[in-house]
């Protein structure tokens, strides 16, 4: 994380390892960002701010998208049914 007490803003993009777009940052917490992905199915990643470097522009990730879903988005919990 940036060491200069800067914050990260709403809407710029986040980049993985290899510079590529994962995605934008949707909103900023004290411990997290909440960033969307870009696709066509958008889901929402929650990236600790530990995990993040800030770069002119753009906020960036030691690991690629797939990485980074795979440690950071948290599905919505089953809702109950009742079988009738």
């Amino acid at each position: 994380m940036s060491t200069d007490g800067s914050v990260p803003r709403v809407g710029v993009p986040l980049v993985g390892a290899r510079g590529k777009r994962i995605g934008t940052v949707d909103a900023v917490f004290a411990d997290y960002l909440l960033v969307r992905t870009a696709g066509l199915l958008p889901v929402d990643l929650y990236v600790p701010r530990t995990e993040t470097t800030e770069e002119p522009g753009r906020v960036r990730v030691d690991v690629g998208a797939r990485e980074a879903y795979a440690r950071w988005h948290r599905p919505l919990k089953s809702a109950p049914h009742k079988d009738r």
